[in-house]
């Protein structure tokens, strides 16, 4: 779908913007036609736990924190300066509303885990395969589908009176146009979505009992969905005139910032969860990886998802040390600093990071994490070294599922999000995987994707792929080290095999 190219007065300013609406804040970031940063602001965005694995926020915090950010980056440069904006968003988070735009219940995060009992129930009503087929993604809890179904079968009364399902994108496109309107890229994470017809699929909505009228409606990367409306223009301080752009899910739009629009770059995010990303030209499906449409207005991204990145980080600090980082933020520092003093390999202890659950290529909701080989001797230094070890094995092993699933092999990796800041974890991230680790300028990837549609939806640029090359930027080069990498090719053959050995013994949920 599309929407009809009309001149605006905002289309003559020399910035736009990301809004990057992310599981713990929402960024506002003004690029200049080269990726050069202008105006950055940030709010937080609370995340509440109503009990273990249950994970939520209030839609309206998302408009909250949006309307500070951008208040405060027109405060910055003048607003007028602004052509356009677009949203790069949390993926797989819904907001229940009702037909007049009142959420019906907290929106439910990502990260929950409420659902895991419809993953199975509601994937077999349909065929793993065949959704699988549909919607790129094999039968997880992540996907929007299966909490649907756990809210229909335990809230039916606020089920019944849902008007509109909103991703983060659509929430936030119609609070700052009044249209109901979203990107494809944000659209086919929720598990909705047809990939191959571009459509929400009908199959799917059937077997929740649900209505196309109760999704937004969607359209490709880069298009233009309406203009900021007079009561959002008083909220933000952005001009009415300013054009609203289609963006996509975080991950994609970061694939998109990081300039990966070819088979042999995949960008690394080092985030609360770690995601690496393959682009192609074809729609495929494999267990290797979960498929996600590009922010650029075609091809794909074949992705490999470990829920546990700096998420695991959080865990050793929080609950292991019981320290409390807002009150000792130096805490990561020193924490770098005692895993520098440990040998490389972390003297035989290995991490499996499936804190919660493994996704590609096991799709194994009640997979457990382990530390294997702890002794009397280790120290927190060595479980924290072995915790960054422990995700660079996994990126390793599932990389290497993913290259045999698409006969392609990926040479560099771009590493964003704000794991990229240790100079360590890259280090190791180079030396176990073996491949060349890319840093840019910014780690900011997901609102510069944003920002990259913004520019081609304002007719800055005429294709994705000359606007990338242009507002990306140089990057600095991490090689691996021969020597370390042997070493942990060795150890990578014991850790390839410990979730087998320990599915045998029985050790899940």
């Amino acid at each position: 779908m599309s929407a009809t190219r009309t001149k605006h007065v905002g289309e003559e300013g020399d910035l736009v913007v990301g809004l990057d609406c992310s599981t713990t804040s929402t960024k506002a970031i003004a690029f200049d036609r080269h990726g050069k940063v202008a105006a950055f602001a940030g709010e937080a965005v609370p995340l509440h736990s109503p009990q273990p694995n249950y994970y939520e926020q209030e839609a309206n915090d998302w408009w909250h924190s949006a309307r500070k950010a951008l208040k405060e980056i027109t405060r910055s440069v003048g607003p007028e300066r602004i052509a356009a904006l677009a949203v790069s968003n949390q993926r797989e988070t819904f907001a229940a509303l009702d037909r007049k735009g009142k959420p019906l219940r907290p929106a439910v995060v990502w990260l929950d885990e409420r659902c895991k009992d419809e993953v199975e129930s509601f994937s077999r009503k349909i065929g793993k395969e065949r959704i699988h087929r549909i919607t790129g993604k094999p039968p997880d809890y992540a996907p929007v589908v299966y909490r649907l179904a756990w809210m229909k079968r335990n809230e039916p009364d606020l089920f019944r009176k849902i008007g509109m399902i909103c991703d983060v994108h659509a929430y936030l496109v119609w609070k700052l146009t009044g249209s109901f309107r979203t990107s494809l890229a944000s659209a086919d994470p929720l598990g909705l979505f047809g990939m191959r017809r571009r459509e929400w699929s009908p199959i799917i909505l059937r077997a929740l009992g649900m209505k196309e009228s109760q999704l937004p409606e969607t359209f490709f990367p880069g298009t233009i969905l309406g203009t900021v409306s007079l009561a959002a223009s008083k909220a933000t301080g952005l001009p009415a005139s300013t054009l609203i752009v289609a963006g996509g899910g975080d991950g994609q739009a970061a694939g998109l910032g990081s300039n990966v629009l070819a088979p042999s770059r995949a960008y690394l995010n080092l985030g609360t969860a770690v995601v690496a990303g393959i682009y192609g030209a074809e729609y495929r499906t494999d267990r290797a990886f979960r498929t996600m449409s590009s922010c650029s207005g075609g091809g794909y991204y074949y992705e490999c998802s470990l829920r546990t990145g700096t998420f695991a980080v959080d865990w050793l600090i929080r609950k292991v040390l019981k320290i409390d980082p807002l009150r000792q933020p130096g805490i990561y520092e020193q924490l770098e600093r005692e895993a520098r003093q440990v040998p490389a390999g972390s003297e035989g202890l290995i991490h499996l990071p499936y804190l919660c659950g493994a996704m590609n290529p096991y799709w194994d909701v009640d997979a457990r994490g382990a530390f294997v080989g702890l002794s009397s001797s280790h120290t927190r230094g060595h479980i924290y070294r072995s915790i960054l070890e422990g995700i660079a094995f996994e990126q390793r092993f599932a990389l290497s599922a993913a290259e045999r699933a698409v006969g392609r092999r990926v040479k560099e990796l771009v590493a964003i999000g704000g794991g990229a800041a240790s100079k360590l974890w890259l280090s190791i991230m180079a030396d176990v995987t073996g491949k060349n680790i890319l840093v840019p300028a910014s780690t900011e990837a997901s609102a510069l994707g944003a920002a990259i549609a913004a520019g081609v939806g304002a007719g800055w640029y005429g294709t994705f792929e000359s606007a990338a090359r242009e507002m990306t930027g140089k990057t600095r080069e991490v090689k691996p080290d021969r020597k370390r990498l042997a070493m942990y090719s060795r150890l990578f053959k014991t850790y390839a095999n410990i979730y087998q050995l320990l599915k045998q013994a029985g050790i899940d949920g």
